[in-house]
């Protein structure tokens, strides 16, 4: 978890900003997995989480303690705790109104999401445990999901097994197994 000793203050950060941003942005790229033209799964981690905070603190100008404590509060969920990999999932259809007709026909989608480590069984995330993104008439555009993995497949993972992700929803399907730098970026979460 992150506290507010591993923050910049705003006046240091406004300095490092140019420099921690390009870092973070290369972060992203090998913690990004598509799945097909219309998913993707962006992994998070504290460097992600803290990029994420110290954006928020900037925008706002917040620099008391307590709404710094809030929005760590916030945000400190989504750093995965050594034997789960947490993501933002999104589906993006430029045309917006395709995108409300895909919506409409996703419901479910976020739970059919799934990660195989090896030959372990595939693992299906918890989604949205902070709130419902789903209505009856449609699901939302972005999921939060956390994948928890045995010790097994954690073990496996830090060995340099293949890591598998994909989508088995009757509106929307894909498979990709993880390019070295990813499968390895996302193993590095692992204890």
């Amino acid at each position: 978890m992150l506290t507010r000793a591993d923050l910049y203050s705003l006046e240091e950060y406004a300095r490092l900003r140019p420099e921690f941003r390009a870092q973070v942005i290369a972060h992203k790229k090998i913690r990004r997995v598509a799945l097909g033209p219309n998913a993707t799964l962006h992994f998070e981690d504290a460097l992600t989480v803290q990029y994420q905070v110290q954006e928020m603190l900037r925008l706002e100008r917040m620099f008391e303690p307590e709404p710094i404590q809030q929005e760590l509060d916030v945000y400190n969920p989504l750093i995965p705790d050594g034997g789960n990999w947490k993501a933002t999932f999104m589906i993006e259809y430029p045309d917006e109104d395709e995108r409300r007709q895909r919506l409409a026909r996703l419901r479910g989608v976020e739970r059919a999401v799934w990660v195989q480590v090896a030959d372990c069984p595939r693992v299906h995330p918890i989604a949205n445990e902070d709130l419902d993104r789903e209505t009856e008439d449609k699901t939302s555009a972005v999921h939060f999901l956390r994948f928890e993995l045995t010790s097994a497949m954690v073990d496996s993972a830090k060995q340099g097994a293949a890591i598998r992700m994909g989508i088995e929803h009757p509106e929307y399907s894909a498979e990709v197994t993880l390019a070295q730098a990813v499968r390895e970026s996302l193993a590095g979460d692992l204890q």
